[in-house]
């Protein structure tokens, strides 16, 4: 078999792939979160985890999404509206912990395990398939996220809530194998305050979906809460905080703005993108 058969035979391999979206009503920055109403173009409104499923439910390529919570308020909402719900036990300390606790709990037998963060409807479905497509395609990689680059509204978003004092979106700095070497909530690596973009902000942000090997994801279980991962509330500090890759996908935005509801104040931000993805200018 020549090198070419090879890659062709790599690439025509599907992954048996389950997206799971965790989601919890006691988030501490915003309380209920996932029942928020956003306004939706045409009128009325929809849940941000409504909006959230139906995202993930435009990724092609997959064979189930869930629902994952252990809130019956979340999750009578979530069959209300037709998705699939996995309940799991009110200990899970972040979505990947839940999203390990689903897959033993349901005896989920997947490939992959792909963690769409329930406060995410703006995430392109290209951003989820890419992911998939480079964990596809190196076997090596055992977890893997997607990041962005800002462009400057982003950029401007984050700092923003910098100054006001908010914690918002979170950023990621990657070698040259595009592994990760911080993800934080501050935004890094640091720029001179003076300095304007028209374009090429050199920031990437981080976007809130994990793929994993089921054997890391296990892994992760057994590993204790890191010092890192303590001090900035970012779940995938632990592999890094245990010596485990956790390659970068770039993915193109490809013009659309990318936000989540970090905050009670990114509801607006995301319902005026909403609106504008519904009804493009030009």
């Amino acid at each position: 078999m020549n090198a070419l058969t090879n890659v062709r035979a790599r690439s025509a391999q599907k992954l048996n792939t389950v997206v799971m979206i965790p989601a919890r009503h006691a988030s501490t920055r915003f309380v209920g979160k996932p029942l928020a109403p956003l306004r939706v173009p045409g009128g009325g409104h929809k849940s941000l985890i409504h909006l959230t499923w139906e995202a993930a439910m435009q990724v092609r390529g997959v064979d189930a999404v869930h629902v994952v919570t252990d809130d019956t308020r979340i999750a009578d909402a979530a069959a209300e509206f037709g998705a699939s719900v996995l309940m799991t036990s009110h200990d899970c300390e972040n979505g990947t912990a839940r999203c390990a606790e689903a897959v033993a709990r349901h005896g989920i037998d997947a490939d992959l395990i792909v963690n769409v963060q329930g406060d995410a409807p703006l995430t392109p479905p290209w951003f989820v398939e890419d992911l998939i497509a480079a964990m596809r395609d190196d076997a090596a990689a055992q977890v893997a996220t997607p990041v962005v680059q800002c462009d400057p509204l982003t950029y401007g978003h984050f700092m923003a809530d910098r100054q006001a004092g908010r914690v918002g979106g979170t950023t990621a700095v990657f070698d040259a194998r595009q592994h990760a070497l911080y993800f934080s909530k501050e935004v890094l690596p640091y720029i001179d305050p003076k300095k304007t973009f028209v374009r090429d902000v050199p920031v990437y942000h981080h976007v809130g979906v994990y793929a994993y090997r089921p054997s890391a994801l296990a892994a992760y279980t057994r590993w204790p809460t890191g010092r890192l991962e303590r001090l900035e509330g970012l779940e995938q500090l632990r592999f890094l905080e245990n010596g485990h890759a956790v390659r970068c996908v770039i993915v193109d935005a490809k013009g659309r703005v990318f936000w989540e509801v970090n905050n009670p104040e990114d509801v607006a931000r995301v319902e005026q993108v909403l609106q504008e993805l519904a009804c493009p200018v030009g």
